[in-house]
């Protein structure tokens, strides 16, 4: 079914008129077209008032289930800059943008860090498709890899609006110190703490935080995987892990149900508790203006609290 809506989009885009290399809107703004949140939020930190920053995926739903419209299609190829995440959950971006004749300014994110493999730890639920040697895409959730990223979108955007190019510098100089700032208080907090173990009865895309704050962490699922029904096995091994641990939170990450984190955080005398991976966000959040520093601010205050 996926290629047969393949075909049908680049069939329309072969009626489209050539797009020009670097077209240039009405209004002079820079046009960027981007996939999930982070790459959203941070093209238009750094873009400012001089960028028209569009987001593909809509706000509320999955990132893993997307599949691009063809308006979505015609979003890119207009775009001076199209800015993806790359990897197995973007397979769809290479086919369209090898279908362009001249294709847009475009930048793939996990080329602005270094990347490692999805984890597999003990207890974990995975299918047989599922063998740890897979790239994990969550790369933004470690602030530092976050401002790797900040910075590789400034230099795509002062390539194309280089006039503008200081402003652009300035506006990704403010927001990395921003992501600093909490980049820092999330180590002050971990430095205290002489139990660093995180629980999640959930996926774990938070394998990139793990590693730079120097956590354990146990969970019912790999970061990408399908599935939501975890064993007995696997319950009993994150009730007993949690007990042993003294966890005092039970995390679970946004659009979950938590009813898995409920179950294990009754069993512990434990609270579930989000952590929010920023890979998309609600409706609510989008229209509020929520940000990476902040959804990562407000993960800082249920740690604290």
């Amino acid at each position: 079914m996926k290629r047969i809506i393949y075909a049908i989009f680049l069939s329309i885009l072969l009626l489209l008129p050539a797009a020009c290399a670097k077209p240039s809107s009405i209004d002079g703004k820079v046009k960027i077209v981007t996939t999930i949140f982070p790459a959203y939020d941070f093209a238009r930190q750094v873009g400012g008032e001089n960028a028209d920053v569009t987001m593909l995926l809509p706000p509320g739903s999955e990132s893993h289930n997307y599949e691009p419209t063809a308006k979505d299609i015609i979003k890119i190829q207009e775009c001076d800059l199209f800015i993806y995440n790359g990897g197995e959950s973007d397979a769809w971006v290479e086919k369209v943008l090898s279908s362009l004749e001249k294709k847009p300014e475009n930048m793939k994110m996990i080329h602005t860090v270094s990347t490692v493999n999805e984890e597999i730890t003990d207890g974990m639920e995975h299918n047989n498709t599922t063998t740890g040697n897979e790239i994990d895409e969550h790369i933004w959730t470690s602030p530092k890899n976050a401002i790797k990223i900040v910075q590789g979108i400034c230099a795509k955007i002062c390539i194309i609006d280089g006039k503008n190019s200081s402003v652009y510098e300035n506006n990704a100089l403010q927001y990395v110190e921003k992501i600093q700032n909490i980049d820092r208080e999330f180590d002050t907090y971990f430095l205290k703490q002489e139990n660093r173990t995180m629980i999640f009865g959930d996926r774990f895309p938070l394998r990139y935080f793990k590693e730079e704050y120097g956590l354990t962490c146990y969970a019912a699922f790999p970061g990408c995987a399908s599935e939501t029904e975890a064993s007995s096995k696997t319950v009993s091994f994150l009730i007993d892990k949690a007990k042993e641990t003294g966890a005092k939170k039970i995390f679970y990450i946004e659009f979950s149900s938590h009813s898995l984190a409920d179950t294990i955080a009754s069993e512990a005398g434990a609270t579930s508790v989000l952590f929010h991976s920023c890979h998309n966000v609600t409706a609510d959040e989008f229209n509020n203006g929520s940000t990476y520093v902040s959804l990562m601010t407000e993960n800082l205050e249920r740690l604290r609290g």
